[in-house]
């Protein structure tokens, strides 16, 4: 997954508002959005390969997401998956900075990574990249593939659009959250990072959602948790039937948490 904008405890009515694109090869097996078989209080989609996934919610309120740091230079031979660090999350019980102080601990056996944590005890952030944990304050915040609130041009330009919500209700947020992730605009050039991969991927990779051939955005989603502990979740799926037709597939989930 590779942006996340979140507003924490500034909205009215919600005390977390999440989108999240997730970006990924096509020809990597994903499951969508649902509860899981094998854990029944986690609500995400899942990485078949390796059984992770990158963003959860529970049904007692722990939330968990993660991005990729991206810098080639720095990538790894045979390290674990990174999508465990949050069904890990999810499936336990550890007050967000007690698990992420044991991540930090063993962060540096994986590749670089942003870890997003949240339940009850607060609202965490996490990367082996800077090797600091942040307990976050209410605020709006931008994560792509560098750290939090690196001012990318996607990362800057998707919470300009984001501070638009605060004056919505339930339904105008999911609309409009929607279409931010939807925005497929390229900045130019010249403000692009370089982060080793060279400039036509930089470029190619630059839109909030990507869409290359073979690689691009494979879900967008949005999470509402109201101040009364409601919670919506919403997955839009995007599936490559050929090379000139992908479908889209939308599931929505709303329950009360524990």
């Amino acid at each position: 997954m590779c942006s996340i904008f979140f507003l924490y405890n500034m909205h009215p009515e919600f005390r977390l508002i999440l989108a999240s694109n997730r970006d990924e090869f096509t020809c990597r097996p994903t499951s969508p959005a649902g509860f899981w078989d094998d854990e029944t209080s986690i609500l995400a989609g899942r990485d078949l390969q390796n059984m992770g996934t990158w963003l959860g919610i529970t049904k007692t309120g722990r939330i968990a997401a993660i991005t990729n740091y991206r810098d080639p230079a720095s990538l790894k031979a045979e390290t674990p998956s990174r999508g465990a660090l949050v069904s890990d999350f999810l499936s336990g019980n550890q007050p967000s900075k007690n698990y992420l102080e044991h991540v930090k601990a063993t962060g540096h056996i994986y590749n670089d990574f942003n870890l997003i944590t949240c339940d009850n005890s607060g609202l965490y952030y996490y990367s082996n990249r800077s090797d600091k944990i942040m307990e976050l304050q209410p605020g709006l915040y931008g994560l792509s593939n560098h750290l939090l609130d690196t001012p990318w041009p996607k990362v800057e330009r998707g919470k300009e659009m984001f501070k638009d919500l605060l004056n919505l209700g339930r339904t105008e947020i999911v609309e409009k959250t929607f279409n931010i992730l939807a925005d497929n605009y390229h900045p130019p050039e010249d403000t692009l990072p370089d982060t080793g991969v060279g400039p036509e991927m930089e470029r190619l990779l630059s839109p909030i959602f990507i869409s290359t051939d073979g690689y691009g955005t494979r879900s967008s989603s949005v999470i509402l948790i109201g101040k009364s502990n409601d919670v919506t979740f919403i997955e839009r799926s995007f599936i490559q039937k050929s090379e000139t037709n992908t479908e889209q597939e939308t599931r929505e989930f709303s329950f009360q948490i524990k």
